[in-house]
């Protein structure tokens, strides 16, 4: 037998008491991943039973770990709901104006949110488009507030993607003292949890919407965050589950909007800040990514992707412009190595204009 058909073996020998079947059998083992010794999966439960599940979920790892071969084994919990609420909160969208259908219908009630305990303020920082340098932003940002005396952590929720782990030079498996509790790791003074610490680099994650989602609300809810100033949070590109899982779950103190000067990123820059507004979360500026380079040998600045668009945007928006980030290969390099360039030349332009951005936002009192 190979190791996944042995590792199968073994789940369908821990049964669900609330289902009186095993787990294999119920169809409730989704996104197994085996790398090397390493045995990766989630457990999809009912969601009125999600808060009762962890001995299943911790059964589930203890068999995992007892078949010949397997040396770590990680199991995490997402729960759905019934098709017919599916489909209710699919029908309910986002929060913010909606048609006017001539029925008398209220507006349904908003859930409750709720900060992870002990976190004073939750930043999200966003893009409408990939590529734009939204992950090398949010690391530096954060080291830079860290450097400024503020407690700050980063949760990386973009799951498919996961970067900061390798900008912010942290490596290890986070570790769970109780089976509940998540310990995230630490660099550079900023507290860092990122579904890359669970997977390797050249793993990828193929998971559906509710996996996903549940992996999202475990990194919020049980992190052990401490306390924080402030948490940023790298979204993932686009106007998708993860950002409005995040505007519905969480009080957000507002988001960053990270672009570069080019017409066809401040296109999706927009509808990024339309998300937003519609979900009813501040927009705290707009960061101008990649604005401009000097030529090593001429000393000329170029600008690549079009100059000042994203402060004119602002301007239309009436949302305040943040600041320009230069394009050099110095900014690549630092993050690339796993130390920001605001701690690698601190002095520095590129750093220089991270530094004024962060410097920014504690001096509008947005991080206190």
């Amino acid at each position: 037998m190979s190791l996944e058909a042995d590792v199968r073996a073994a789940l369908s020998e821990v049964v669900d008491p609330g289902r009186g079947q095993d787990l294999i059998s119920a169809g409730m083992v989704k996104g197994l991943q085996i790398s090397g010794d390493t045995v990766r999966f989630v457990i999809e439960v009912d969601a009125a039973r999600a808060g009762a599940m962890e001995p299943l979920r911790k059964a589930a790892e203890e068999a995992v770990l007892a078949v010949p071969g397997v040396a770590r084994a990680a199991a995490i919990l997402t729960a759905h709901a019934a098709e017919g609420e599916a489909r209710a909160n699919a029908a309910k969208g986002p929060k913010g104006p909606a048609p006017d259908l001539g029925l008398g219908m209220k507006k349904p009630a908003a859930p409750a949110k709720a900060r992870p305990e002990g976190v004073r303020h939750v930043i999200a920082v966003a893009s409408g488009k990939g590529g734009v340098g939204k992950s090398t932003v949010t690391a530096n940002l954060a080291v830079a507030l860290a450097a400024r005396g503020k407690r700050v952590g980063v949760l990386d929720a973009d799951v498919y993607g996961p970067s900061q782990p390798r900008m912010l030079g942290v490596s290890g498996r986070p570790s769970s003292p109780d089976g509940t509790t998540i310990l995230p790791l630490r660099n550079h003074g900023v507290t860092l949890m990122s579904l890359g610490l669970m997977t390797g680099e050249n793993e990828a994650v193929i998971w559906r919407g509710p996996m996903l989602m549940g992996a999202l609300q475990q990194m919020l809810g049980q992190v052990q965050w401490g306390q924080l100033d402030v948490l940023l949070v790298d979204l993932p590109p686009g106007t998708g589950d993860v950002q409005m899982t995040l505007a519905q779950k969480v009080p957000l103190t507002g988001a960053i909007i990270v672009s570069t000067p080019q017409d066809i990123a401040l296109i999706d820059a927009r509808k990024g800040i339309d998300m937003f507004n519609r979900m009813e979360v501040p927009i705290l500026g707009l960061i101008e990514n990649m604005a401009a380079f000097v030529c090593d040998g001429c000393g000329k600045v170029h600008h690549p992707f079009g100059h000042g668009g994203a402060r004119a945007e602002a301007e239309r928006l009436g949302v305040p412009f943040l600041g320009e980030i230069p394009l050099d290969l110095a900014v690549r390099v630092a993050s690339d190595s796993g130390a920001p360039v605001v701690l690698q030349n601190p002095e520095g332009p590129e750093a220089q204009a991270f530094w004024k951005i962060a410097d920014g936002l504690i001096g509008e009192g947005v991080i206190g």
